[in-house]
């Protein structure tokens, strides 16, 4: 009891700092399991610095590698990433949540504000506040279970949707229910791990698995709370709230614009869609722009795409995916606010607005804070990268942005990273995932509180 009692003391007072804690444990945990003999296939010992960042690619659901994941596991060690990264993909504050309720055996007011706060980073600063869009406390209990059921259901289904496509790959049946279900994880949790040695080589044009790689991706994607939603009243567009809607408005628009310019920029590049038609050039520009905002997956290796499509990628994989998702990135509302905003201002419209309703200047500052932090984050790996390696500028920054980004795509560049630079990458994948938002509020012990202003003066800017 008295364990219960304080746990509940530390998540009501210092609820970003337990969820981190909880992520870091984790990570702590996974990396002493990956370096054990049991985990390799040779039986030998990984080394730290490899089983560190397996670690925190499985637990931050990146798919980032320094280690071959389909020959250099043993089956311990692949179902060790197989549970990781449906553990890690709940989101950092969800499932603090959830061991909380397991621990204290009931979800009171303080565990609800600590998952609610998962589905929007403002509630950490401001407590709750009154929206249509995210999850109310009296749905948290509800968020939770759909957490856990589309989780399971959409893996499901998609296993089995892709376990032909395994059998008539030629293998046999245990080997294709088990590449399935690995298959499936890495897609709803936006990981993007290849069980197989050969990777998607042997599907490159099973465009039905690949659809189906794509559908689980883009609904991991969305978000929990617009799933919840979805599921609650998708017969009903119009009672959407505003989250729902710039989610999936913003989601459509990237992805139609991804698919166009990975269309005319790698048309006549011989390494990647040069020999194609133009039907499946269209159909591979769609996956490679659906893997870009956080899928992991691709059919082209990375290092031969032009630089202008890394970097395009590169924008892509940094606005990432939705909310409270699998995926990573800024989150594609965060991108939505500040273009809107910028339209607002161009306009000379006193209030940013979409779908009806009116966004409030405190997450336009939230915006602006993540994508600060976020570049800033970029920014300095990158650097460090680059003093390290001293290899191109635009295969550090791909894999860079991918890390922070949680996506998992890759030059090439992690995997021949020397043990210092093999740490920089993990703690950018650790920051992205946590979110800066999140991170910055375990920072802080409290919510500073001002009774007064100070005088108002405005600085020349632009």
């Amino acid at each position: 009891m008295k364990l219960r009692d304080a746990i509940d003391q530390v998540v009501g007072r210092y609820p970003s700092r337990f969820a981190i804690t909880v992520f870091l444990g984790l990570i702590v945990l996974f990396t002493v399991l990956f370096t054990l003999p049991i985990s390799s296939r040779t039986r030998e010992f990984t080394p730290l610095h490899d089983a560190l960042f397996t670690a925190v690619s499985t637990i931050c659901v990146t798919g980032l590698t320094t280690v071959d994941m389909s020959t250099h596991w043993s089956a311990f060690g692949n179902g060790l990433v197989f549970i990781g990264v449906n553990i890690g993909g709940v989101g950092v504050l969800t499932l603090a949540s959830v061991l909380g309720l397991a621990i204290s055996r009931r979800l009171g007011l303080r565990a609800k504000l600590i998952a609610a706060s998962d589905t929007n980073p403002s509630r950490i600063h401001t407590g709750p506040v009154s929206e249509r869009q995210a999850i109310k406390l009296g749905d948290v209990g509800g968020l939770l279970a759909a957490v856990a059921i589309s989780a399971i259901v959409i893996e499901g289904i998609t296993m089995l949707a892709i376990l032909p496509s395994m059998l008539a790959a030629g293998y046999d049946f245990w080997h294709a229910l088990w590449y399935s279900a690995y298959y499936a994880a890495m897609a709803f949790t936006n990981t993007g791990f290849s069980p197989n040695p050969e990777g998607l080589a042997p599907f490159e044009t099973d465009y039905w698995m690949l659809t189906w790689l794509m559908i689980a991706v883009f609904l991991g994607g969305l978000g929990f709370p617009v799933i919840f939603a979805l599921a609650r009243g998708w017969r009903n567009p119009r009672r959407w709230g505003v989250h729902v809607k710039l989610t999936l408005t913003t989601t459509a628009v990237l992805l139609v614009f991804g698919m166009i310019m990975f269309l005319l920029l790698e048309y006549s590049n011989p390494k990647t869609y040069g020999s194609m038609g133009f039907g499946e050039t269209t159909y591979q520009a769609l996956f490679m722009s659906m893997m870009t905002r956080s899928g992991g997956f691709s059919t082209v290796n990375m290092h031969d795409l032009y630089g202008s499509s890394m970097l395009v990628s590169s924008m892509l994989m940094f606005i990432g995916g939705g909310s409270a998702s699998t995926a990573g990135g800024i989150k594609v509302t965060t991108f939505a606010v500040l273009v809107l905003a910028a339209f607002a201002e161009a306009r000379g419209a006193p209030a940013i607005e979409a779908f009806g309703r009116r966004i409030p200047a405190d997450i336009l500052r939230l915006a602006v804070a993540v994508v600060l932090w976020g570049a800033t984050i970029v920014a300095g790996a990158s650097i460090w990268i680059l003093q390290l390696t001293k290899m191109p500028f635009e295969q550090v920054l791909f894999d860079v942005i991918s890390a922070f980004a949680t996506c998992g795509l890759s030059t090439g560049l992690t995997a021949s990273l020397p043990p210092e630079g093999v740490y920089v990458m993990a703690v950018t994948m650790f920051l992205g995932r946590v979110g800066t938002v999140t991170f910055a509020a375990a920072l802080a012990s409290s919510q500073r509180r001002q009774l007064y202003k100070k005088p108002e003066e405005r600085p020349i800017v632009g």
